[in-house]
């Protein structure tokens, strides 16, 4: 083990100390992170670097031994990164040991030039490998953040809405990408098996442009459920669509179209052996509500 390394575990109390003064006096956001909270994170950080097997030196940091100092950086940084620290804010986590690191070098080989720049040089570069992997799993880790939440919205915004006994309805809202239609398609075959639904209507009036693209997504999702038995109809054809679709060409003839969401539900309730009818309320000849028979 190296000198430093030696000197890390000897004098580990007053290196953390240091370390912790200096991680509050910084700029950091403590509406996130609370001194308590910083003083563990700082402590388990140096126990990682002092307790490092024996043999282990700070120029070779792909040495087995700095695996769980590597993997603790890796969870404070996805840790941070769902927390809402940003890539800095992290990285001068681990950057405002080099100071602490230094005084230390100070002390120890104070009086020896060349000893002093050959331990110090070490410092900077190890610290340095540090930052860099602590950057790299926030990056990661953020990543997977914005994945979960893309998978979220897209499951939010296409809610399958039972509109009546065997009769489902799916509002799409937005663009209409390949990775939506899998969850689009998802979402509304599981509906049917889960209500036992007959009847399928995908209103597209929230889908500002309909392309070939958008059309064969729409296409594959309605095919998918009539191999569940399922009849679908479209809904929400407005004349600037029906215009896009005619001059590219796209072929809807076995789909059932309607302009809007109340005649495709109308036209699924007739298909059900139901029609809509308006009955007098009780007392009240001018009062009028409908009734489904």
């Amino acid at each position: 083990m190296s000198k430093l390394l030696e000197a890390i575990q000897e004098n580990r109390k007053s290196i953390l100390q240091d370390w912790t003064q200096r991680l509050r006096s910084v700029d950091r956001r403590r509406d996130l992170l609370d001194d308590r909270e910083l003083d563990t994170d700082a402590g388990n950080v140096l126990s990682a670097i002092a307790d490092v097997p024996a043999g282990t030196t700070l120029e070779d940091f792909s040495a087995v031994g700095w695996q769980p100092l590597k993997e603790l950086l890796t969870n404070l940084s996805v840790s941070r990164a769902a927390k809402g620290f940003s890539p800095s804010e992290t990285a001068i986590f681990v950057f405002s040991l080099k100071p602490s690191l230094f005084t230390l070098a100070r002390q120890q080989w104070g009086k020896d030039a060349g000893e002093l720049f050959l331990e110090i040089s070490a410092i900077n570069e190890f610290v340095d490998k540090l930052a860099l992997h602590t950057t790299d799993s926030y990056i990661h880790g953020r990543d997977q953040v914005i994945a979960r939440q893309q998978e979220e919205m897209l499951e939010l915004s296409t809610p399958v809405v039972t509109l009546w006994d065997g009769i489902v309805a799916l509002p799409l809202i937005g663009t209409l990408d390949s990775a939506r239609t899998q969850v689009v398609m998802e979402s509304l075959l599981q509906a049917i098996v889960q209500t036992n639904s007959r009847f399928a209507i995908i209103d597209i009036t929230g889908v500002p442009t309909v392309d070939t693209l958008v059309a064969q997504h729409l296409l594959k999702t309605i095919t998918a459920a009539r191999l569940m038995g399922a009849e679908c109809i479209l809904s929400g054809i407005r004349p600037q669509i029906a215009q896009t679709i005619v001059h590219l060409g796209i072929n809807l003839e076995d789909v059932i179209t309607k302009s809007k969401l109340a005649d495709a539900f109308r036209l699924a309730l007739e298909r059900s052996g139901r029609k809509v009818v308006r009955v007098d309320k009780a007392n009240s000849a001018s009062t009028t509500n409908p009734r489904v028979i």
